[in-house]
């Protein structure tokens, strides 16, 4: 065991990659095999998961290292110009194309060339794509030459390319040959035990760049932050430890500056991965799973509160400073003086006994009521908490007749 511990943390140095978990693990030693040679990579994994850095490190510790190493985000460049972009173009192929020009693939020669999100390019430069990578040649645009190139091909996806070739939106030829090494990169949720790594090391540089003292996490705030779903992956972390840092520069930080923090930039789908919203439905179906995801949070609160009075919990203000389980979401929990539902669906306070004999729409309306009155009735404001298009609040709002009082 303390000889895989070594040698994983002697694979982590070399790449530049963190994480001791079982995947990144995996990951690491498929680099160490593959870099050396000259095959062509498929990297797979969700936006945000570090796929450029996979590939970056494959190029660093490969026989290109001393060439260049070229990054194209093909999602990036419009369907019109991407053939001009990747193979260049000879002067006068078309109106503005005053000179001619060197594309990715020339800069590339000798070295490595990284195609980022390659399932957005379209079928007919696939095609071209395909001749580079069986013949090692392409052609410029408006030449009748072909261009002989010494380039090794990294590809990246984030979308499941054995469906798009079902869909016949990727060559499955192009996809065979790219896949014949896949290197998945696992996303941040199924890495959690990283998460403490990653938000430590992510503070540390952005404190020593910015010259600000950071004091480091408590046990309390790194577990809080390893539990939360991070669909952003490492690119949302990173930029939520390093804003985090910046704003409570000076102290440790604890549990309930998490929970601020996450509760100011997260969505109701991160914040409750039991109940994900499937992208698969229509507008009002969608709206209506978040309601319902809402509901369950509340419920869930609701137990945890009834849980900590159970053992003498005291969540007074006085309190909350040096509490370090001090649940924020307190502040906002309905009380138990049994608030019966009016006629038309209000509810002042809801009954933790009554949350089950609600119906969805007086559930939806007391979130679209709260949320409304926690944003001082500011309806951009309340229907990005919500998720919600802003003509669907305004028809909620005008629906439930809900006024804002005086």
């Amino acid at each position: 065991m303390y000889f895989e511990d070594n040698r994983n943390d002697s694979l982590q140095k070399k790449f530049g990659i963190l994480g001791k978990s079982a995947g990144v693990q995996t990951m690491l030693e498929t680099i160490e095999q593959v870099a050396p040679t000259d095959i062509s990579v498929l990297i797979a994994g969700e936006s945000g998961s570090g796929k450029e850095l996979v590939a970056s490190a494959l190029h660093k510790h490969s026989r290109r290292s001393h060439k260049p190493f070229v990054i194209v985000n093909c999602g990036a460049i419009p369907a019109g110009i991407i053939e001009s972009e990747l193979f260049g173009h000879k002067k006068g192929a078309f109106t503005g194309a005053q000179s001619d020009r060197k594309g990715y693939f020339q800069s590339a020669d000798g070295g490595t060339i990284f195609l980022d999100e390659i399932g957005e390019t379209p079928l007919e430069t696939q095609v071209k794509l395909l001749r580079v990578l069986e013949q090692g040649e392409f052609l410029p645009v408006g030449s009748s030459a072909s261009m002989k190139v010494d380039v090794r091909i990294v590809a990246a996806s984030n979308r499941n390319l054995e469906k798009e070739v079902e869909a016949g939106t990727f060559r499955k030829d192009l996809f065979y040959r790219l896949k014949a090494i896949t290197l998945t990169v696992p996303s941040l949720r199924d890495r959690r035990e990283d998460i403490a790594i990653l938000a430590n090391k992510f503070a540390n540089d952005c404190a020593i760049r910015n010259q600000i003292l950071f004091k480091g996490f408590s046990d309390g705030a790194l577990k809080v932050m390893s539990q939360h779903r991070w669909p952003g992956n490492i690119r949302e972390l990173k930029n939520f430890i390093e804003s985090m840092v910046i704003l409570e520069k000076g102290g440790v930080i604890k549990t309930e500056v998490i929970y601020r923090y996450l509760n100011a930039e997260s969505t109701p789908t991160e914040l409750n991965p039991l109940l994900p919203v499937k992208l698969d439905r229509s507008v009002d179906q969608a709206e209506r799973e978040l309601i319902l995801q809402q509901l369950f949070m509340l419920r869930r609160e609701i137990a945890e509160m009834k849980e900590m009075m159970a053992v003498g919990i005291n969540t007074s203000s006085a309190e909350k400073e040096g509490n370090e389980e001090y649940h924020p979401a307190l502040e906002v929990l309905p009380d138990d003086q049994g608030h019966e539902i009016e006629p038309n669906g209000t509810a002042a306070i809801l009954n933790p006994q009554m949350l089950g004999t609600l119906t969805a729409a007086q559930v939806e309306r007391e979130l679209i009521t709260r949320s409304l009155e926690r944003f001082n009735f500011n309806k951009r404001k309340t229907a990005k908490a919500l998720q919600m298009a802003e003509r669907t609040l305004y028809r909620k709002i005008k629906e439930y007749d809900i006024v804002k009082e005086s």
